[in-house]
């Protein structure tokens, strides 16, 4: 599933981006999801919690802004606004 490889793939990031400030969980994602990146909010939440489960972004606050400008140069995209680390 398309879904499933593209949040493995944000999970990955994360890991390196936690890796890079000390190695804590993640706490907080924030992402943008483009007018036309053929996925809702909810959808993405569900995905998000499936594929997080085990991982260092389990549990993780996930806030998600859809945009709605499909002439946006990112309209297509899945964009990692930012993520938020625990500390140890």
């Amino acid at each position: 599933m398309h879904e499933s490889g593209m949040i493995r793939s944000l999970v990955h990031k994360m890991n390196e981006i936690s890796r890079a400030n000390g190695g804590g969980a993640i706490a907080l994602v924030k992402i943008r999801i483009g007018a036309l990146a053929n996925i809702s909010a909810t959808h993405f939440r569900e995905h998000f919690e499936i594929e997080t489960v085990g991982t260092i972004a389990e549990g993780a606050t996930l806030e998600v802004e859809e945009h709605q400008d499909p002439s946006d140069p990112h309209a297509a995209e899945i964009v990692l606004e930012s993520v938020e680390v625990e500390l140890k």
